[in-house]
């Protein structure tokens, strides 16, 4: 691992006196990479995290536009910036946070053709994709290629987190065998978020991914987060890997090393 400089050991000096990290720790984010799924509600809170704390790389996956819409919840972006791609605004605030972050922009709608590839070169996912297909399709890929999915989702005024990684525990499919039907459940354009709750749930995220960089703690891994701010209450719930899970079950494809069709092609 490579040594810090002098910058970096000021820069993180806070973090680096907490005895579960220090210096190794430290070294550990920054040989590190993440694949940031979304660069929406929670993808910016967790970005702009991992990038403050060291995460030597971090990849930025949307296709989308910056809209009006987007900011009071999406603290990545800016006024200035509306109508520009979410990849470019999310690079420049990163930039400015952090120059020692290396920064990979993906401006790709994720695919069944593409997922694998995008996903293959970096050591965790953190997942803020806001609709179904795309959950499964992080899901699936991240199994087959033995990559943690740090997944996290919002609905109105709840929020829930949790890491599907098949090796250690149960994967998405595990919870949620199939995608509900289309229009079963509205997105945030439809049914609305409170403008601080992916921002919760995103630090979730952020702080699940640096457990397991460096190694510490107690992650997120069979076990659901829930969080409702309107009672200001959480829970945690425990998940079973189910043996017979579609993708990552005992007779699945997967686990009988044959590659299952990405079957969910559809846009964050």
């Amino acid at each position: 691992m490579a040594d810090l400089s002098a910058n970096e050991t000021l820069r993180y000096s806070r973090q680096t006196m907490l005895e579960n990290i220090g210096t190794e720790g430290q070294k550990k984010l920054k040989a590190a990479s993440v694949l940031l799924v979304g660069l929406g509600g929670l993808g910016s809170p967790a970005a702009l995290y991992l990038a403050a704390a060291g995460v030597g790389r971090l990849g930025l996956v949307d296709f989308d536009r910056v809209d009006l819409s987007n900011l009071h919840r999406q603290v990545l972006h800016t006024t200035e910036r509306v109508g520009r791609p979410k990849t470019q605004s999310a690079f420049e605030t990163l930039r400015a946070i952090n120059p020692h972050v290396e920064l990979v922009r993906h401006d790709v709608a994720l695919s069944a053709v593409n997922a694998l590839d995008t996903i293959r070169s970096y050591d965790a996912v953190l997942d803020g994709a806001d609709n179904f297909g795309t959950r499964y399709l992080v899901n699936d890929a991240c199994v087959l290629l033995d990559k943690p999915d740090i997944s996290g989702s919002v609905f109105q005024f709840e929020g829930q987190a949790s890491v599907f990684w098949a090796r250690r525990g149960p994967c998405y499919r595990c919870l949620h065998p199939d995608p509900p039907p289309p229009g079963v459940m509205p997105s945030c354009a439809e049914a609305g978020v409170l403008g601080v709750l992916p921002g919760v749930v995103g630090l979730w995220q952020a702080t699940e991914t640096i457990k397991l960089i460096v190694g510490i703690g107690d992650p997120l891994i069979g076990r659901l987060l829930l969080y409702d701010a309107l009672s200001m209450r959480m829970r945690s719930v425990t998940l079973r890997k189910d043996p017979a899970c579609a993708i990552c079950g005992r007779d699945s494809s997967a686990s009988l090393g044959m590659t299952p069709l990405l079957e969910c092609v559809t846009q964050m």
